[in-house]
């Protein structure tokens, strides 16, 4: 939303009626193609954000 709003300056209808694809190639537009990620750099991820919090 943020991006949406603040960057695009879309209105809050231009922005709900948007698809997730039309969304994706605005960021690409601004931004470029998105590198992958490594699967070491998800593992980090996932080890610092859990899904389920430890006991």
């Amino acid at each position: 939303m943020a991006f949406g709003f603040g960057v695009l300056r879309l209105s809050s209808r231009e922005f709900w009626t948007l698809t997730p694809r039309e969304l994706a190639a605005a960021v690409r537009a601004l931004f470029g193609e998105a590198a992958p990620v490594s699967r070491a750099s998800l593992n980090e991820l996932l080890a610092r954000f859990p899904d389920q919090e430890k006991p």
